[in-house]
This record gives structure tokens, C-alpha cells and sequence, in this order.
């Protein structure tokens, strides 16, 4: 059975999803799920632009600060702990809304997890050896060849698409569309967008704040507790920054510069994965407007959604 129907934000980096989510509260009595890779640690929370302590009283958030830096938190285990927490939001009588920017956080939560079938060791490896020596065009196209559902998604996917296909008769998309009859969330997705260059002076003034509110501070604190740079916690945009500064010296206000470069190139990739890995029915709408009207139309939309018969009704 599918999971319970349920919204969707995402977009890439200081498009002002959390905004939405928080405005969101006014017309329903919500509790956001976050899906960030790098807000599941603690200790970072200017690193990572975790929601304000105001946005938090007004709206109960899950995933947040779950492990300490230096701990790898795979989709795998995101998708776990989030069906729970969505379990939980239903069981109070609230509303589960999803609110991040990692495309494969969202793809594991949307999509459930499936036990892979057992494979034979020297098959596999051999299968391994000929798709390493493919150009990364050929393995797609192998991928979709074997599999017509396959969406893309990079070398690794593409190679995970040839070997299931290959060694179990089945395609991955069908191992996949198994797993999602027993998803906790069947999405409604809502993607954010803005123009380039207002996204790009958005990322410049967030990387300001993040500089002026600490986060160099924030990241030597990681460092003298024992992390190790480049660890999981410390391997994300703007704190992978900081920590070179620490490290290799310069200019202070040369780490704004760098976060906002870093942070343009992430967000860039972002935009890219959703625009691509996303349905053809996901809402797309102009960030630019005032979080308040954005989250008015996406209450307007949900409510035509809900007399389809098809959505919780919070």
C-alpha cells in the first residue's frame, strides 16, 4: 500500500524553503521533516543554516542535530528514521512536511528502501570490472537499455541499473516501484526556483551572515573536540571552507568569497537533479514572491488536491 500522500519542498541552497515551510504554519498545523544531509549534525548549526530558535518555536522540525560530526548518516537510514517521524506527525493529528535540498534524502523517503537480492560474488565482480571500463555514455546507455525507467543519476546509479538488471532478470526501477508500495510518503512536490543571479546575491549575503555569526568559531570548536577536516560533518559547503582557513591561514574575509563560490556551485547541482529527477506534475513556483504569498498558494493548491480525494487532511 502507498504511503500517505504529502508535500514536498525543495529547491536548492538560500532558495527560502525553510521560509515557506515556517509561513506554511498559518495554514496548517504542521511539523517539517527536514531533508538536509548536513543538518543531521550537531554542533554546526551555522554551518549547516539550521533553522533560527523563533522558526523552531513555531515549528516543530525533525532531523535536526542527530549525530555528531565525524558519523556518516546515510539516505538509507534518513528514509528509516523519517517514516517514523511521519508516523508520529500523522498519529498527533498533524501535518508531515518535507523541506530539504538532498535530492537522494528526498529520492529514499519518496521512493522506500528495497532489500537488494542476493547476488553471486564473481558475477558481480565481474559485471563491476566491465562497467568501470565503460565511458560514462555507454553506461547510461547500457542502463537504459536494460532498464526504461531508468531517470539518470550519475556513474554509480547507472552501474547499480546494468548490474541489477543483469544478475537478477529484473530492473531496478521495478525493485524500486516494489519499495515504494510500502513507503511512509507518496510526494506532492513543490520545487522553489529564482532567477540565477537573485539565487547567487542570496548565497552571497547567507555566506556574510554565516561569517559574521561564527562559523569559523563553530568549526574550530569541531577541530578542538578531535573531528578531522574533511569528516563526515565537515566535508559540506562552507564548512569545509572554514575549515581550510583554520588550517592553511589568510585572509579572513577571503572565506566569505570561497563559501559563496562553494555554495554557488552546490546549489547549481541541485537545481539541475531536481529539474531532472523530479515528476512532470512537481509545482514549480517563483521564489521571489513573499514566503507569505508562496505559502498561501501552496495551501490553495493542497486544498483542490485534498477534494480529489487523494491527500491527509490536516
Amino acid at each position: 500500500m502507498a504511503g500517505v500522500r504529502t508535500p514536498v519542498i525543495v529547491g536548492p541552497t538560500a532558495v527560502g524553503k525553510t521560509a515557506v515551510a515556517v509561513a506554511l504554519a498559518a495554514h496548517w498545523p504542521l511539523e517539517v521533516i527536514s531533508a538536509d544531509s548536513r543538518q543531521v549534525y550537531r554542533g554546526l548549526d551555522i554551518g549547516t543554516a539550521k533553522p533560527t530558535r523563533r522558526e523552531l518555536a513555531r515549528v516543530p522540525h525533525h532531523g535536526l542535530g542527530l549525530v555528531p560530526v565525524g558519523e556518516r548518516y546515510s539516505a538509507g537510514r534518513f528514509a528509516r528514521d523519517a517514516q517514523g517521524w511521519v508516523l508520529d506527525v500523522l498519529a498527533r493529528g498533524r501535518m508531515p512536511v518535507v523541506v530539504g535540498g538532498t535530492g537522494l534524502y528526498v529520492r529514499a523517503l519518496s521512493e522506500g528502501l528495497f532489500v537488494e537480492p542476493p547476488l553471486e560474488g564473481w558475477r558481480r565482480h565481474a559485471l563491476e570490472r566491465w562497467t568501470s571500463e565503460l565511458e560514462a555514455h555507454e553506461l547510461v546507455r547500457w542502463a537504459a537499455r536494460l532498464d526504461p525507467g531508468y531517470r539518470g543519476g550519475g556513474r554509480q546509479r547507472a552501474a547499480r541499473a546494468v548490474e541489477l538488471a543483469l544478475l537478477t532478470g529484473q530492473s531496478l526501477s521495478h525493485w524500486q516501484r516494489i519499495a515504494r508500495q510500502q513507503a511512509a510518503v507518496e510526494p506532492w512536490y513543490v520545487r522553489l526556483t529564482v532567477p540565477r543571479q537573485v539565487l547567487h546575491q542570496r548565497i552571497r549575503r547567507r555566506a556574510l551572515q554565516m561569517v559574521q555569526q561564527g562559523i569559523i568559531e563553530e568549526v574550530a570548536a569541531a577541530l578542538a573536540d578531535g573531528a578531522e577536516p574533511g569528516t563526515p560533518g565537515l566535508d559540506g559547503v562552507g564548512l569545509k571552507e572554514a575549515a581550510a582557513y583554520l588550517l592553511t591561514g589568510g585572509e579572513r574575509d577571503q572565506v566569505t568569497e570561497a563559501i559563496s563560490i562553494g555554495t554557488r556551485q552546490y546549489a547549481k547541482r541541485q537545481e539541475t537533479w531536481f529539474r531532472h529527477q523530479l515528476p512532470g506534475d512537481t509545482i514549480v513556483l517563483d521564489a521571489t514572491r513573499p514566503a507569505e504569498e508562496l505559502a498561501a498558494e501552496i495551501a490553495t493548491r493542497w486544498r483542490r488536491h485534498v477534494n480529489q480525494g487523494v491527500a491527509f487532511v490536516p
